[in-house]
């Protein structure tokens, strides 16, 4: 049974591919590391979905609970427009650097269930991360998942975000991309 190591955002983005995974054979352990989820309340609510859902269905985890929102800042400050391909980077780096240190076949996350994710940014970021670390980044399209995801999350009552985690996203989400230094009063 392959063991895959998966990088956890979200309860409600792991769900349906944790099921599908463990459905293909995988011997499937989670790894919560969200240094980008901001505000803490936010960082929080997030994280107390998780713990209930791994709780529930009895799943392997490791975490890196940290909230770094300095040092999120620090990498984000000025380059505001690669702040995803940052923060991509970080937490696929890690997911590499746990796995490989903990015997595992594969890693991967959830990144890739959202449609609103850069796909193809992730996958080129998490091919050379597993070249230089030496362990197989799998990637499979979720988002053919995603109606299932969002009725599974309901169903089961999990928490369910408006925005993608950084404090750009929900700015983004709730005043317009476009909204960068206007004044909404």
């Amino acid at each position: 049974m392959p063991k895959i190591l998966v990088h956890v955002c979200c309860a409600p983005c792991f769900a349906a591919p944790y099921f599908q995974m463990k459905e293909k054979g995988f011997e499937v352990w989670a790894f919560w590391f969200n240094p980008n989820i901001h505000p803490y309340l936010e960082y929080q609510k997030r994280l107390d979905a998780f713990k209930k859902f791994i709780e529930k269905e009895n799943i392997q985890v490791i975490y890196k609970d940290e909230y770094n929102l300095d040092e999120f800042l620090r990498k984000a400050a000025f380059r505001e427009q690669e702040r995803c391909r940052i923060c991509y980077y970080d937490r696929l780096k890690y997911t590499a650097i746990v796995a490989r240190k903990g015997n595992f076949d594969f890693f991967t996350s959830t990144l890739i269930y959202s449609k609103l994710q850069e796909h193809e940014l992730i996958k080129d970021i998490g091919e050379s991360l597993a070249k230089e670390y030496e362990i197989k980044f799998y990637y499979e399209d979720f988002r053919k998942l995603w109606q299932e995801g969002i009725e599974i999350s309901k169903r089961l009552g999990m928490y369910r975000q408006q925005y993608c985690g950084c404090i750009y996203s929900e700015r983004d989400r709730y005043l317009g991309k476009g909204s960068r230094g206007k004044s909404h009063l």
